[in-house]
């Protein structure tokens, strides 16, 4: 009896993956490129040849991880997480489609930039560029900022890059306990000042992994993912890799 629910339990999941890649091999059919409006063979909204000319960060340069960049490391004074994962430089067409997915609700953007990251991610893993993370955390929004926009951006992205990874997402893990004002224009001190005690963990959060991987759209000084690393730190986490869709560089 146990013998037959495995085989039941590994021919329906042999199906729902068959499903799963007629699924996305129509959505591809339907779908084309946001920037050429050519055919897509691999991403969603995005043909190769336009992948193949995004300004993606060059892995080997950085061993993995752009804190080992000097002109990124003095930029980022007194970070405290371990390491730094991008996809690409605040440029065009990234700057676009952040922009449009965070302030115009284009959320079918979310799934290309997720799968964007994970792939470059997968790269990196297989180099041994990277060490694979236990579970991940998007940075949250305080509820007036969800109730005005009513998503969080990083955790469209954080929900798509887990589910592709197969990892935990802790989506409630972190709380956003404090209002703060828009940080575009802001120094780093003002940032920091603004950000201190900015976050809580949640009652309900049991213990936490020893190694997180924290999700956010952007990073410009590291307030945000700074203020997140010390609390993460302060309960049991041991190290942090910041993966951001974008770096405003230097």
């Amino acid at each position: 009896m146990e013998r037959t629910r495995q085989q039941v339990g590994i021919y329906l999941r042999h199906y729902r993956l068959q499903i799963s890649q007629v699924i996305k091999k129509i959505k591809l059919a339907a779908s084309s490129c946001e920037l050429c409006d050519g055919q897509c063979e691999h991403f969603s909204r995005l043909c190769h040849h336009c992948f193949n000319d995004l300004p993606i960060f060059s892995l080997d340069i950085v061993q993995g991880n752009l804190l080992n960049w000097p002109a990124i490391n003095k930029a980022l004074p007194k970070y405290q997480f371990d390491k730094l994962f991008c996809l690409a430089p605040y440029l065009w067409p990234f700057d676009l489609w952040i922009t449009q997915l965070k302030y115009h609700s284009r959320f079918e953007l979310a799934p290309l930039l997720a799968q964007l990251l994970v792939e470059h991610w997968l790269l990196a893993l297989e180099k041994n560029l990277v060490r694979q993370v236990e579970a991940i955390i998007a940075v949250p929004i305080h509820i007036t900022r969800w109730q005005e926009r009513g998503f969080n951006q990083s955790h469209l992205l954080a929900k798509k890059i887990a589910m592709s990874l197969e990892l935990p997402y802790l989506s409630t893990a972190l709380i956003r306990n404090k209002a703060t004002e828009q940080q575009v224009g802001k120094t780093g001190g003002q940032r920091r000042k603004s950000l201190k005690n900015a976050f809580k963990l949640s009652p309900n959060q049991a213990s936490l992994p020893k190694h997180i991987m924290l999700i956010d759209d952007v990073i410009t000084t590291g307030s945000t993912a700074n203020e997140i690393t010390q609390l993460l730190k302060k309960n049991g986490v041991q190290t942090v890799t910041l993966m951001t869709v974008c770096l405003t560089l230097p």
